[in-house]
């Protein structure tokens, strides 16, 4: 019994000694810095989550994306366009949030699953309601939010397609998955869109902010050396301090500048002194060893020749994958609180967002936080910063001073003095290339282009290699001596109804019903970029021969007088955002991804402008 109880001992102190050498180990290994990018998805953001997913897994792990619903791009393209990103990069892993239903009541109440698809101005106890902001962005061609939902033509071209798609009542809400991610633990946030869905999440959660280590923001203007504007290029008249991410919600980017949490600003400032010059995309060209750079390149090559044509090298700038670069560079040491980094010239700066117009406590129905009301909602101070005329629009009259710069300021981030300075590491210029002998003058472009053509964690096929045997053949139906019926053109705003009308359409025979065109009205249930849908529906009943011409942007008289590509939503504001409204439309309830892809799809070329 004795020979046995000391073989037991010594079985129990082997397995202590193993154990603790197991722990030691583990909790010597590094942690890798955790990530959540909250985007916009346009161009320059996919290019930024690329460059995330390129760096060393150990080091640094993107955890979720969550989407900014209210900006550039509609939330039921943008969601599925980010799905096959990273299941390109065989990152399944990566949550992805978009929308909710959830909205904030009369009293300030924030109920659950607020889905950012308003700024929170604006925002209700629905996912309808105003463009006050938005309508600075152009939703049609010329590099808006058309060209962005479809990324020219090149996301369905180019990207594989997943088994993760848009599912209504089942796709996790912003809210949720920053929850989620949140409350497991250190993270860091990094922002290429408006700031709407941290901003909410900050007052409905205000004890889950210790979780958060630092945020990173691309966005703001400060120009407190050189004097730089805004960059709202459709606005300027009335508004030359703004740049988008930031005018995109001005109230929700003050509620993230003053949560108390340490943040990097990295805005136009910096950003203005790394544009895609001519040899960086020259470069860039002859650089393409990876699906992800490839993506990356014939995205910037086609918005250079579809959209800003010969100024592309002086007006496209890194903007998102320099600020996630300037980010990665800073965490890579650590207690680095001077923000020292390999891309950027950094310093401290006092800031805040600006979020109305002096003079402060006036009521002229321009502020839904204070107009009409006895409380304030939010509890705003009467008088403060807040209580000032709120820009309503492109045009208004309170912002256009005659012969003179605009004066509204929403969406500024100021350099202040006072209660209202928040000290910010700000971002002033990009660092040149500290090898004079490299065509590429600016250090973060060596970066850029070594990161993403090396060869660990690579894209595993782009969507040619996932589906070789995919030829594009356009189907056409042989009516051969049929006598043709009545001569047919449907003109639909792309609901769920219209597309159960367009296959009852095509399934009627052909000597009662001859549907010769369709018409594409995207003023109403739907955003232009779902004429998508209708191709490869038409694809799929062999019908490839029937021409398809997208209708105006804008419902009659809404379009803005002085630049037609942006207007106002004068009547689209009554459909929803969120469910049972555009997003569903968008993704046909999530249907559109399980019909064959056809060889037809928008682009910016040769789509139709109106079938007559």
């Amino acid at each position: 019994m004795v020979v046995h109880g000391n073989f037991w001992v010594v079985v129990l102190l082997i397995i202590g000694v193993v154990a603790a050498y197991n722990l030691y180990n583990v909790e010597c290994l590094p942690i890798p810095h955790r990530i959540l990018l909250d985007t916009d998805v346009d161009t320059d953001d996919f290019l930024a989550l690329l460059y995330l997913l390129k760096q060393n897994r150990s080091e640094f792990k993107v955890e979720a994306v969550t989407i900014s619903a209210n900006s550039w791009s509609d939330a039921g393209h943008a969601v599925n366009h980010i799905y096959d990103i990273p299941y390109m990069m065989d990152r399944d892993d990566v949550a992805v949030g978009v929308g909710g239903d959830g909205g904030i009541l009369e009293d300030g109440t924030i109920l659950p699953n607020v889905g950012g698809y308003l700024p929170i101005i604006e925002q209700g106890n629905t996912t309808a309601g105003y463009c006050r902001y938005r309508q600075a962005i152009p939703p049609g061609r010329g590099g808006g939010r058309l060209d962005i939902d479809v990324n020219f033509g090149i996301q369905r071209a180019f990207l594989p397609q997943g088994i993760r798609k848009y599912t209504p009542l089942q796709q996790p809400t912003s809210q949720q998955v920053m929850i989620d991610k949140i409350s497991w633990g250190p993270i860091t946030v990094i922002i290429t869109g408006s700031h709407t869905n941290l901003a909410i999440f900050l007052m409905k959660n205000p004890h889950l902010k210790r979780n958060i280590k630092h945020i990173y923001i691309m966005g703001g203007s400060v120009g407190s050396k050189n004097g730089d504007p805004g960059n709202l290029f459709s606005d300027s008249t009335s508004n030359p301090y703004a740049e988008f991410n930031i005018f995109a919600d001005p109230f929700a980017s003050y509620q993230v500048f003053h949560s108390g949490i340490p943040i990097t600003l990295i805005p136009l400032d910096a950003t203005n002194t790394i544009p895609v010059s001519k040899n960086f995309f020259d470069t860039f060209e002859k650089s393409q060893n990876a699906y992800e750079a490839q993506y990356c390149f014939q995205s910037l090559k086609t918005d250079r020749y579809t959209t800003l044509g010969h100024l592309f090298y002086t007006n496209f700038y890194m903007w998102d994958a320099f600020a996630a670069g300037v980010a990665i560079s800073i965490m890579h040491k650590s207690n680095n609180t001077n923000g020292e980094n390999e891309f950027a010239e950094m310093e401290y700066m006092n800031i805040t967002a600006v979020t109305s117009n002096k003079p402060y406590g006036v009521h002229d129905g321009s502020n839904p936080f204070f107009d009409g009301r006895d409380v304030p909602r939010f509890n705003l101070t009467k008088g403060g910063v807040h209580s000032g005329h709120v820009q309503t629009g492109l045009r208004d009259p309170f912002c256009i001073v005659k012969n003179g710069t605009g004066k509204c300021q929403d969406g500024y981030t100021a350099e202040v003095t006072g209660p209202e300075a928040v000290h910010v590491l700000v971002a002033t210029e990009a660092k040149p290339n500290q090898n004079n002998d490299s065509t590429l003058d600016k250090q973060f472009y060596i970066s850029f282009l070594d990161t993403l053509n090396r060869p660990p964690d690579t894209g595993r096929f782009n969507f040619t290699t996932q589906f070789p045997y995919y030829k594009e053949v356009l189907y056409k139906p042989d009516f051969g001596s049929k006598k043709l019926g009545k001569t047919v053109v449907f003109d639909m705003d792309m609901s769920a109804g219209d597309f159960l009308a367009l296959v009852y359409l095509l399934k009627v025979p052909v000597e009662v019903i001859n549907l010769k065109a369709i018409i594409v009205s995207p003023t109403g249930w739907a955003n232009a970029a779902t004429i998508d849908i209708i191709y490869d529906l038409l694809h799929m009943m062999g019908c490839d021969d029937i021409p398809v011409g997208l209708g105006d942007i804008f419902a009659m008289n809404q379009s803005d007088s002085i630049l037609s590509s942006v207007g106002d939503c004068k009547y689209i504001k009554a459909i929803p955002r969120g469910s049972g409204g555009l997003i569903d439309s968008d993704t046909l309830y999530s249907l559109a991804r399980d019909l064959p892809r056809s060889p037809r799809r928008y682009l910016k070329l040769c789509s139709f402008k109106k079938y007559t």
